[in-house]
C-alpha cells in the first residue's frame, strides 16, 4: 500500500515508517501536523493516512478533524487513527464517513502483526477498531433507543462488528459456530432496520446505528 504517516513525535513517527517499509509498503510523506496532513493527502492522493489525534498546536483533537475531513474529501483515502486516549465525539463522525477507517491505541502498535493486518483491513475498505474504544464508545443502550430489542448476545456480536471482525473471527472469540453467528447478525441488521444491500456496508450502518445510540 501507499500511505502517508502524520505524528508529532518524531521517534513515534519514524518508527512507524520502518515498520511499514520493512512490511513492504510504500511511505509517501510523514508530517508532525494536521495542516501538513491535508496537504500531503491531496497532493499525493495515498491509499491510506495513518494519523495521530493530538497534534499541533493545542494538541487536543487536531489529528481527528483532520481524519473526518479527509474521508470527506478524499473518500478513497482510508484513515487510521492512533491514540493514546479515547476521543469519541469524531470518531462517530469517522464511522459516518463509510468504510475505510480504523481507530486504534498506540499500544497496539506494539503488537506488530495485528497493527499490520488492521492497516491492510482499513486500506481494503474495511474498518478497525480498538476493542478498549469500542469497550467505551459502545456503552449499554438507554431504554428508549433504537437498540433496545438487541439482547446482550447481539450487543456483543455488534461490538466485535464494530472491532472489524469477520463472522469466523467473531465465532472464535465468542466460542460460537459460525452459523450461530450469522444468525446473530441477520437478526442485528433486522432489528436495526438496515434493508437488503452490500452487506459490509450493512455492518458499517449498524455499528454507526450504535455509535449514534451510545456518544449522541
Amino acid at each position: 500500500m501507499q500511505l502517508v504517516i502524520a505524528e508529532d513525535t518524531v521517534l513515534v513517527r519514524e518508527g512507524l515508517a520502518g515498520l511499514l517499509e520493512d512490511a513492504g509498503h510504500t511511505v509517501l510523506a510523514r508530517v508532525g501536523d494536521a495542516e501538513s496532513l491535508l496537504a500531503v493527502v491531496a497532493e499525493h492522493e495515498p491509499e491510506l493516512a495513518i494519523v495521530d489525534v493530538r497534534m499541533p498546536p493545542t494538541y487536543v483533537d487536531e489529528g481527528m478533524k483532520a481524519a473526518v475531513e479527509i474521508r470527506r474529501l478524499h473518500p478513497q483515502t482510508a484513515v487510521l487513527v492512533l491514540s493514546q486516549h479515547i476521543e469519541s465525539r469524531h470518531a462517530v463522525d469517522l464511522v459516518r464517513s463509510g468504510g475505510g477507517f480504523g481507530y486504534l491505541l498506540k499500544d497496539r502498535v506494539l503488537e506488530v502483526d495485528e497493527f499490520l493486518e488492521a492497516a491492510q483491513r482499513v486500506t481494503d475498505g474495511g474498518s478497525a477498531l480498538d476493542p478498549e474504544v469500542v469497550k467505551q464508545l459502545l456503552a449499554p443502550p438507554q431504554d428508549d433507543d433504537a437498540l433496545a430489542d438487541l439482547t446482550p448476545r447481539e450487543r456483543e456480536v455488534l461490538g466485535l462488528m464494530a472491532e472489524g471482525r469477520t463472522n469466523a473471527s467473531i465465532a472464535k472469540q465468542l466460542w460460537l459456530t459460525e452459523r450461530t453467528v450469522e444468525t446473530h447478525v441477520s437478526s442485528i441488521l433486522g432489528k436495526l432496520g438496515l434493508a437488503q444491500s452490500d452487506e459490509d456496508h450493512r455492518r458499517v450502518l449498524a455499528v454507526l446505528a450504535y455509535l449514534r445510540a451510545t456518544v449522541a
